[in-house]
């Protein structure tokens, strides 16, 4: 499976000149409010034409002006999962998963109502009404509804983006599973650097109308330089990694990464599952030597690679540790007293307290295509 776009499109004083090619897996197009994020998937639903613009999915021309094609928005076979539910209020989920259905031809049909259900947990509201669902459980039966039209694309503009942090962390497993379950490309819209590092399987990072980089999450978020675009606190390292065992008396997890191994606040998954893991470079502190008597349980050997510019009192310091890139934020006069250089060896510390369960995913396939190194 694979997505084109090339858009080019004026929009009054802004323009959005984005291309961009991904493969299975969700790519997420990240950028701040404003970027032109939500132009790109509407231009791809076929709700907004470009003045010029070419799209295809999995090698079928969805649109492409220079030669007239323009294939209407209910002929694309694309689902749309908005930031609201959209759900029909005076139907009950299960009919509201069924709509999408009537609509599809049998031969175009993948996985069953049944199977549905089961992937996102709402067997038991299937006879309620929206109107009795929390913000997740809306969300999770819109995702339902479009699924059940089975499509070769599915869109997700923000879906979490009216949902508060415990919803959020609800529904986040269930869009891990459908990532991972159907083999369905996703475009996924969103602003948020926890949502992008948990979930993509490519980012595509937008500002102001245009591509400014397009790979695997755990490279961008390694670099220093998109740090700007998505918040000086939350740039850091997407670290591959496998649960080595669980503590049930203290509640922490242990992993292996690359480098070594973590220890994160417990993880509800079996021995042996594979997950990315969120390091922000704000909770990284270097140390010389292999440091003594500290509460801080994470300690990985690393290189110093690359170091940022020195015109600010907070500098980037960018590790290798095993395959991975680690990236610290230490003051000017931290880097000075360490006498730190590329090639100097260090050691990269880590409270256990600061990775948050939002910062963990299940992810077979980020070992695979996604370390940091290249």
């Amino acid at each position: 499976m694979s997505i084109d776009v090339a858009i080019n499109h004026r929009l009054g004083g802004f323009t959005i000149d984005a291309t961009f090619r991904s493969g299975a897996g969700l790519t997420a197009l990240f950028g701040r409010s404003g970027a032109g994020k939500t132009t790109v998937v509407n231009a791809v639903a076929g709700l907004l034409r470009p003045e010029q613009g070419r799209v295809t999915v999995d090698g079928q021309v969805l649109l492409d002006t220079q030669r007239g094609i323009v294939v209407p928005p209910h002929r694309r076979r694309i689902g749309y999962v908005f930031q609201e539910g959209r759900l029909f209020p005076h139907l009950s989920v299960r009919q509201n998963l069924g709509f999408g259905r009537w609509f599809q031809r049998h031969q175009h049909r993948f996985g069953s109502f049944a199977d549905t259900v089961e992937l996102l947990g709402i067997g038991h509201l299937l006879e309620r009404r929206p109107g009795s669902l929390s913000g997740g459980e809306k969300q999770r039966v819109a995702i339902g509804r479009a699924l059940l039209a089975s499509p070769r694309l599915l869109l997700m503009d923000e879906p979490l983006a009216s949902l508060d942090e415990a919803r959020k962390a609800e529904i986040l497993p269930y869009i891990e599973r459908l990532r991972d379950a159907f083999g369905l490309p996703i475009l996924y819209v969103s602003h948020s650097v926890p949502e992008i590092a948990r979930l993509a399987t490519t980012v595509v990072v937008l500002a102001d109308g245009r591509v400014e980089r397009c790979g695997p999450p755990a490279a961008l978020m390694a670099d220093p330089d998109l740090f700007p675009l998505m918040g000086r606190h939350e740039g850091g390292a997407l670290l591959a990694a496998r649960i080595l065992a669980h503590d049930p008396i203290d509640e922490l997890t242990e992993l292996e990464v690359t480098g070594g191994r973590l220890w994160v606040p417990l993880v509800e998954a079996p021995i042996g599952t594979q997950l990315r893991v969120r390091i922000r470079a704000r909770d990284v502190i270097l140390a010389a030597a292999p440091p003594v008597g500290l509460s801080a349980l994470n300690c990985l050997p690393a290189t110093v690679v690359e170091i940022g510019a020195l015109d600010q009192p907070i500098v980037d310091v960018k590790l290798v540790s095993g395959d991975d890139f680690i990236l610290a934020r230490i003051t000017r006069r931290s880097l000075r007293v360490l006498a730190l250089e590329p090639g100097r060896p260090v050691h990269a510390v880590l409270k256990s307290i600061a990775v948050g369960r939002r910062d963990i995913g299940r992810d077979e396939h980020l070992a695979e295509g996604g370390s940091g190194k290249d």
